[in-house]
């Protein structure tokens, strides 16, 4: 099943495209939870939608969602709660770990989330932007990488591309667009990022004085269930 190939009731978004709309990564929305009240059928049908993450709407008008990878539940997820936030058009979103605020900005979605709700993720600074775009798949290892690079580090411009390493049973080798990681990094290094990922994907990120960054991009409808 491909992203445009999906049963009635679930919305394929892209998430952090680029300027001219391409790109993105793909997010399935069931727009009705109640319809898979279990976490094993959110994940039979996560794994065979194959999407790095599909979100399970179970309250529209209090935001409250379910987020799942093939393979696994996640308490948070950038590119998912981007999405759902311009999908649902609201100012909070219902998590177990705490609220995630949001907010529309001309042609940008946002979320302000805290970097301790984010799982453990491997930071790899590599020496340039061309090293990284060269790198032929994941790098040896376990447990997920986020690779990046500066492009231009007085602009606060990256380079990055993001590997899951969950083993093959997941089917996600590479993540096109990774809101989580990009506000771990952004957290890291104290600073407003522009950040290029995957095969151009754009995420934009803004720390807060109380610890909490913003993480915003661009979302475009791929396909209505």
């Amino acid at each position: 099943m491909n992203e445009y190939d999906v049963p009635r009731g679930i919305d394929v978004l892209r998430v952090f495209c680029d300027p001219d709309g391409r790109h993105g990564n793909a997010l399935g929305v069931v727009r009705d939870g109640r319809g898979h009240p279990d976490e094993a059928s959110r994940q039979r049908l996560a794994r065979q939608l194959g999407f790095s993450e599909t979100v399970f709407v179970d309250d529209p008008e209090r935001g409250r969602v379910d987020i799942h990878a093939p393979g696994v539940r996640l308490p948070f997820a950038g590119h998912p709660l981007v999405g759902t936030a311009w999908l649902l058009d609201l100012e909070i979103l219902e998590l177990a770990v705490g609220d995630v605020f949001a907010r529309q900005d001309g042609e940008f979605t946002w979320i302000t989330a805290r970097p301790e709700w984010v799982p453990p993720r491997t930071l790899q600074r590599y020496a340039s932007a061309a090293e990284v775009e060269a790198l032929p798949g994941p790098p040896p290892g376990e447990g997920w990488l986020y690779a990046w690079a500066w492009e231009d580090e007085a602009a606060g411009r990256v380079r990055a591309r993001a590997f899951p390493r969950r083993g093959e049973e997941s089917g996600i080798v590479e993540d096109e667009a990774t809101g989580a990681a990009a506000l771990l990094l952004s957290a890291h290094l104290g600073r407003a990022l522009n950040i290029t990922q995957g095969r151009g994907s754009q995420i934009l990120t803004a720390p807060a004085p109380d610890g909490a960054v913003e993480v915003g991009g661009r979302v475009l409808m791929a396909s209505r269930g």
